[in-house]
This record gives C-alpha cells, sequence and structure tokens, in this order.
C-alpha cells in the first residue's frame, strides 16, 4: 500500500503488472553510478538541517564571520563553527581572510541555485 505524503490518501498502484524493457533501458543509460548518487545524498543530507539551512540562507544575503552569524541567528559561536565546518566539508561555504577576521560565504552559484529552487518549491 502506498500512502501519499500530502495527506490526500493512498495513490494509487500500478495494475498492469509488467515490465517496460525500453524505458527500463533508457533509464539506466542516463542514471549515473552509486558512488555519484550517494554523494549527491550526502549534500542533500548536509541541507537536511534546519540550522546549516538558516546559516545558507544568511550567507545568501551576505558575507559574514562567525560572530556575526551567531548574532543574526541567536546561536553561540561554537554551534555556527561547528555548522560552517560541516557546511564546508560539503563544499557549501568557503572563507577568506581578512586580517584576523574570517568572512564566509556560499561556495558558488551551484549553493544559491539550489536554495532558491528548494525555496520556489516550498512556496507553491
Amino acid at each position: 500500500m502506498i500512502h501519499d505524503l500530502h495527506g490526500a490518501g493512498e495513490l494509487p498502484a500500478c495494475q498492469e503488472g509488467c515490465i517496460h524493457p525500453d524505458q527500463i533501458r533508457r533509464v539506466e543509460q542516463h542514471m549515473p553510478d552509486d558512488d555519484r548518487l550517494y554523494d549527491l545524498s550526502e549534500v542533500f543530507r548536509v541541507f537536511g538541517d534546519s540550522t546549516r539551512i538558516r546559516i545558507l540562507y544568511a550567507l545568501f544575503e551576505s558575507e559574514l564571520c562567525v560572530c556575526d552569524i551567531a548574532e543574526l541567528l541567536h546561536l553561540s559561536q561554537s554551534a555556527v563553527s561547528h555548522q560552517l565546518r560541516i557546511l564546508k566539508d560539503a563544499k557549501l561555504v568557503k572563507f577568506r581572510r581578512e586580517g584576523k577576521r574570517i568572512a564566509y560565504s556560499l561556495d558558488d552559484d551551484h549553493v544559491r541555485s539550489i536554495l532558491s529552487l528548494g525555496m520556489e518549491h516550498v512556496e507553491e
């Protein structure tokens, strides 16, 4: 039994009971290998934390240091640093030194696009 996550009831199941080899071959030709799909799932796992999303959205607007992010989001500097390390390891944020200040920003326009598309989807 398959359930609709939006609460509209059960989703219809295939009543045909047959396999469509042409469609399967076409999909297989374009399916990334398991390692690539694992890496993609890890990126989405990192996006799966609301604190990290809040940090990314703060950086969507402006380059910020840890102190600024902590103040803006009402978090401790150590909590922000921990989350920034995860985001940096996932190549979602980058940093640059400016004297004693370390300024964080989104890694590239791909991250900006993912956030924008995700928000568009949520707002539909």
